[in-house]
């Protein structure tokens, strides 16, 4: 980087020593004197403020001459009218409006205010801008407030319809509970959905139903609930990880046979982290060693006490097979709806969520809808993400058509012209013209990167978004290689909460680091923790994707240290770990110098000699250390790339097993 002293910057701009001195001071640059030394950076940034306000004080002293003598007021009681005037003027103009991006320059123009003052305050929040940068909205909306000014962001024609519309309470109906049913595989998710539907079918229909949909909708005394098809909470959370609020209750369905299991603590994490009611039902209590009892002291363990108990979680003995409970379940997912008051608007545009799209050869882009507020109608101009259309058909879950379809009401929707997205928000307005614009529009924005991905938080970043108060809850995922080193990194995490942030660990589990984690992760705005264990690849590339930070560690003292030292602002990431490449143990040799020689296929990157080694089995770490020798059928080589194969001997390790991972990293020093 090019330096200036301070007397040859002057010189080239024609002023003072002095005056550049002032100016630098201004925007918080210390110099001690004109032989002090200035970046180029800065000089650049100086240069381009003295010749704006060089020309501004051009233009004012013409313009001045000329005004002077009409503007001066007679006497002082006219100076203070005048000064009353302005004062009212200036009360008028405190709220300005402005793009969602402004440049420095017309953003000082429209609060009346020096650019060289709006760089400085930027400077402070660390922003090094120059007069013709554009800053985005919520930056210029906290240089206003200092400057008591109001600003509100200007709004395109076209999102106008976005804005959430407030409806009056007048207007709001019951409307029926929508559920997800979530559990362990092999619990008897699908049976109970089932044996549900076959129950509450109605008479014209006896003899089993086809569902069309990924939703189906059950009556019991006159009263309707909307079941949700999802293939597991993995879906569930990618539609809350898109702002989709989907599910009003959700039925956790456990084996009264088999006990809580791993996933079993997954989905009752996805649902609390969704902030939703959670009915618990105890399926298979016809069996011979069922035992709900064991399943309440399980769950209670994870914080849903049962009534009886005294807490406030419902849990319900239900046998899908036999048939028992049924209805004793759905009495109790209308007690808890009823405690909601579930209301909506009837007789407003319509609105609603993709839960399934898929393109049929004959029919086109189908979506499957939930509709969640007004009537969707036949006819009506519909937009959902980048897709737009006019809706052709409605079929309702019997794949019956139908003409409209309230809230609640779960529908295919024929019209659309591409495939949208499961979590889109689909949106009925009021011509297929209107939603073709919008449409064009959305396109437009997705060519902009900051309209990608959301901020995440990150340990780098917790303090600076505490300073600011963006953060009250630092939500964590806790992976580890034993239930016992969950809980305990659980329970020295939680110590770690303070007066600004709350830590919560949403998530503990036993395992690596899946794509399940990665999902509940970006729904939920939280940092992943692993102890002893690692990502797997299709974690990782999501991960990057999603910019979650994953946190591995080795020693649970540095997982408290580093969270504590985040939350101070002291986190220093001196070094950072860089994966090379992974290769599997296909084979192993034992030979009687060097020990077990793992003969591996290298799956990904590159293995080098230098690297450090890890070995992972089943995702767990089981050992750390350095590589002995690395061959090449018998000669010894620097490094083995993806898709060769090659030997590994591992320095005072040789409890290598088949289908083991190797994964290559080096641990390099950051540059600042």
């Amino acid at each position: 980087m090019t330096k200036l002293r301070v007397y040859e910057l002057a010189k080239e701009l024609g002023i003072s020593s002095k005056k550049l001195i002032e100016t630098l001071e201004d925007l918080d640059v210390v110099v001690k004197n004109h032989m002090s030394t200035i970046d180029d950076d800065i000089a650049k940034l100086v240069t381009e403020l003295i010749e704006e306000e060089s020309g501004k004080s051009n233009k004012k002293k013409a313009a001045q001459a000329s005004d002077d003598k009409k503007a001066e007021p007679a006497d002082k009681e006219e100076k203070k009218v005048l000064t009353a005037k302005n004062e009212k003027a200036e009360d008028k103009q405190k709220t300005i409006t402005v793009p969602s991006k402004i440049s420095v320059k017309d953003l000082g123009a429209l609060l009346g205010i020096e650019p060289v003052k709006i760089i400085k305050r930027l400077m402070n929040y660390g922003l090094m801008v120059n007069i013709n940068a554009e800053i985005d909205f919520e930056s210029a909306k906290k240089i206003a407030n200092e400057f008591d000014v109001d600003i509100v962001e200007e709004k395109q024609d076209n999102e106008e319809f976005m804005l959430e519309e407030v409806d009056d309470p007048k207007d709001l109906k019951p409307r029926p509970p929508v559920v997800t049913v979530m559990g362990h595989v092999d619990h008897g998710k699908t049976s109970l959905l089932d044996a549900i539907r076959q129950t509450n079918v109605t008479q014209q229909e006896a003899g089993g139903i086809t569902q069309h949909i990924g939703a189906s909708e059950v009556e019991v005394n006159g009263k309707k609930i909307v079941f949700l098809d999802t293939p597991g909470h993995e879906a569930f959370t990618a539609m809350r990880a898109r702002g989709a609020k989907v599910t009003d209750i959700a039925i956790l369905v456990v084996a009264a046979d088999d006990g809580v299991m791993p996933q079993t603590v997954e989905a009752l994490n996805h649902a609390k982290a969704a902030d939703i009611p959670i009915i618990v039902a105890i399926n298979k209590i016809d069996k011979p060693n069922a035992n709900p009892e064991r399943i309440k002291q399980q769950l209670s363990d994870y914080g849903l006490i049962p009534e009886e108990w005294g807490g406030d979680t419902i849990f319900v003995n239900v046998s899908a097979k036999a048939r028992i409970g049924i209805e004793q379940l759905l009495e109790m997912i209308l007690l808890v709806a009823e405690m909601q008051e579930l209301k909506a608007n009837y007789n407003c545009r319509a609105r609603g969520v993709i839960i399934e799209a898929k393109l049929d050869k004959g029919r086109g882009p189908i979506a499957t809808v939930l509709v969640q507020r007004g009537t969707l109608k036949l006819g009506d101009g519909i937009v959902a993400g980048t897709a737009y259309g006019k809706v052709r058909a409605l079929f309702d879950s019997h794949g019956k058509r139908i003409k409209s379809a309230g809230p609640s009401t779960p529908v295919e929707v024929l019209g659309l012209s591409e495939v949208p997205t499961a979590g889109d928000i689909l949106l009925a307005v009021s011509s297929e013209k209107e939603a073709k614009s919008i449409s064009d529009e959305r396109k437009n924005l997705q060519k902009e990167p900051e309209y990608d991905t959301p901020q995440r938080i990150s340990l780098d970043k917790l303090f600076e978004k505490m300073q600011k108060g963006e953060v009250k809850d630092l939500n964590l995922i806790v992976k580890a290689d034993t239930q016992g080193s969950v809980e305990a990194i659980k329970q020295a995490l939680e110590k770690c909460s303070n007066d600004q942030v709350q830590v919560k660990i949403i998530h503990g589990g036993v395992g690596a680091i899946t794509e399940s984690d990665v999902m509940l992760a970006s729904a939920s705005n939280a940092i992943i923790i692993g102890f002893n264990v690692r990502p797997d690849p299709n974690a990782k590339k999501m991960a990057e994707k999603e910019q979650i930070d994953i946190r591995t560690y080795r020693i649970i003292y540095d997982v408290v240290d580093d969270i504590q030292a985040a939350m101070e602002g002291m986190l220093e990431p001196e070094y950072e770990e860089v994966v090379q490449g992974r290769a599997e143990v296909r084979t192993l040799f034992k030979v009687p110098s060097v020990g077990t020689v793992a003969g591996c296929f290298v799956t990904d990157g590159k293995i080098t000699r230098n690297s450090q080694i890890r070995v992972i089995r089943q995702g767990i770490v089981i050992h750390e250390g350095k590589i002995a020798s690395l061959k090449r059928f018998k000669d010894d080589v620097r490094e083995v790339a993806s898709g060769y194969e090659c030997g590994i001997a591992l320095e005072r390790f040789n409890d290598i097993k088949e289908q083991d991972i190797l994964e290559a990293f080096v641990v390099r020093q950051v540059k600042e």
